[in-house]
């Protein structure tokens, strides 16, 4: 009788482990391409080219003071060569610092534009997960699933449920 129950049990509990669909979500594609994410990344790419034009004129000041330098250097004493180069050397300091203070400002920008996107977006994988019958959803670009027999791209339907349920500015 403990056999037949035995029996009964992993028979039961390996059905139900061939039973399980895996669900996949894309959330990088889904956010670039929802109506409301190309409005994030549209300003995204405003702010980065606004700032890139900003870091090209300081670098043309900087090419124009080497060139500068470069003429000037056969005339000039010692002393004064010592202070130009420190000048320019302090100017390619000062690219350096705002280039990566730029870099700082536009991830936090995408982290702060990005966060009431992602807040919407777990509710509404929810509910595509669960009229998709699927078991799990994992993230496609972070999951460790190698292999699922039975799994089911879901990101097509969350962007459709998305747009609908949020429709962009």
């Amino acid at each position: 009788m403990k056999l037949i129950v035995a029996l009964l049990l992993v028979t039961y509990s390996l059905s139900s482990f061939s039973a399980v669909l895996v669900g996949l979500v894309d959330i990088q594609k889904v956010i670039t391409t929802i109506k409301e994410g190309k409005n994030v990344q549209s300003s995204l790419e405003k702010a980065f080219n606004d700032k890139k034009t900003i870091l090209k004129k300081d670098e043309e000041k900087i090419k124009k003071a080497q060139e500068d330098y470069k003429k000037q250097s056969m005339v000039l004493a010692e002393a004064a060569r010592a202070t130009k180069e420190r000048e320019i050397q302090d100017m390619m300091m000062k690219l350096q610092n705002k280039t990566m203070e730029y870099q700082r400002e536009i991830q936090k920008m995408e982290q702060d534009m990005k966060k009431p996107i992602l807040d919407k977006l777990r509710p509404i994988i929810d509910d595509v997960s669960k009229s998709n019958a699927v078991s799990m959803t994992f993230e496609l670009s972070a999951a460790p699933i190698v292999y699922a027999e039975a799994k089911k791209d879901l990101t097509d339907d969350v962007i459709q449920a998305y747009d609908k349920k949020h429709p962009g500015k």
